[in-house]
């Protein structure tokens, strides 16, 4: 793949080095023209009329067919829409109506907090004794067990990075009658993904970070195949109606993964994922893989060998994390933000994680070296030790 044609597509600040983009992708060169294309010539001429001549309404699982490929879905498996809290909770209601003999949500304690947020206030609106179980990631295998519904697990920690053995942990779970619930949050667009080919039962995620579909982009799910028909939606919604323009009373689910549908279409949302999808579309995700290992052991190998104060805090081996690099620091924010403020974009998750997304469509050896240099300087001559990088903002 050509990385340097790549990188062209994309509108980044000059000087910058944006080490972000597991956070929230930077603008594809090609978004701002598309969706005020769509504001203009769609919504603007067309009007209502946009629904059915613009394809508005068919959106959804067209551009979900296309995540689909990144992920290793089946076609028509994918449908977007809502946040990925919204589809974490969809997902995680269905599952567990598919198993309703067993009351165990097994995840583990470094999985976002969201979806544990989720499985929580699930577990209490449906009361009927769900409990949700957490354990350290390297304990998960030998927690399941036959009380155990689901699994739900981010298959790479936001924090670490580390990754989750997709494979064998659906197995295991498979092995002892759960269901299977995966947060693509940190691999789509970082990492290959083959959803159908490990068995996987559901899973879902967002395209706002490493696919650079922009702040409030749409969230996906996935539903294999196998399970569509028994699905039961519990969010109900007018489009996931089998005739939603019938307006009957009575909820009847769509077709396939339709079902799993809720509101109206976010289109303007939808009209920056297709144009960043547009690059997407063109990506080889092996070559990608490939070129995110050697950039970060690149960085890491620079920033071991300049900043002894960092404790590295992602694995090792890097097949056994996605495409991020985080270090331990205990004055990790300040240290952030006077990386920030020389141009250096990471951030930080507490306690203590100074966070890196390694992203190779717009990242190469040259912001990686210069990323390492303004490190070494704001560590080697405490600069982060400044009162202004020590004040919190509401977003870290």
């Amino acid at each position: 793949m050509d990385f340097a044609a790549t990188k062209a597509l994309f509108d980044l600040p000059p000087g910058m080095v944006y080490l972000d983009g597991n956070s929230l992708g930077p603008l594809p060169r090609s978004a701002a023209a598309r969706v005020a294309r769509t504001v203009t010539e769609e919504w603007g001429m067309m009007l209502i009329t946009a629904w059915n001549h613009a394809g508005w309404m068919a959106q959804p699982t067209a551009l979900g067919d296309r995540i689909g490929r990144l992920v290793g879905a089946e076609p028509g498996a994918i449908t977007t829409g809502d946040t990925l809290s919204v589809k974490v909770y969809q997902a995680l209601a269905a599952a567990l109506s598919m198993r309703p003999d067993r009351r165990v949500i097994l995840s583990d304690r470094g999985n976002f907090p969201s979806d544990l947020y989720m499985a929580q206030g699930l577990a209490r609106s449906l009361g009927h004794g769900h409990e949700l179980v957490t354990v350290s990631p390297e304990d998960v295998a030998g927690r399941i067990g036959p009380d155990v519904a689901v699994l739900m697990l981010t298959e790479v920690d936001y924090r670490t990075g580390r990754r989750h053995d997709m494979p064998a942990l659906i197995k295991a779970a498979h092995d002892a009658g759960a269901l299977v619930i995966w947060d693509l949050a940190h691999s789509a667009g970082a990492l290959p993904v083959d959803l159908a080919g490990a068995g996987a039962d559901f899973a879902c995620g967002c395209t706002y970070k490493f696919l650079n579909a922009g702040p409030g982009a749409p969230a996906f799910i996935y539903v294999a195949p196998r399970h569509q028909g028994a699905v039961a939606p519990a969010l109900s919604g007018w489009l996931g109606h089998e005739a939603p323009f019938a307006f009957d009373r009575d909820y009847r689910p769509g077709m396939g993964i339709e079902r799993m549908r809720v509101g109206t279409p976010p289109v303007l949302q939808m009209a920056a994922l297709d144009a960043a999808l547009e690059i997407w579309d063109q990506v080889d995700m092996q070559a990608l893989r490939a070129r995110s290992i050697d950039l970060s052991e690149r960085f890491i190998a620079g920033v071991e060998a300049t900043c002894p104060d960092l404790r590295m805090a992602s694995p090792r081996d890097p097949n056994q994390r996605g495409s991020q690099v985080s270090f331990h620091f205990e004055e990790g924010y300040a240290a952030m933000q006077a990386l920030i403020a020389r141009g250096v974009v990471g951030d930080f998750r507490a306690p203590d994680i100074m966070r890196f997304g390694i992203t190779p469509l717009f990242i190469d050896e040259g912001d990686i070296d210069r990323a390492v240099a303004v490190m070494a300087e704001v560590m080697g001559e405490r600069l982060w030790d400044r009162a202004e990088y020590k004040t919190r903002s509401a977003v870290t």
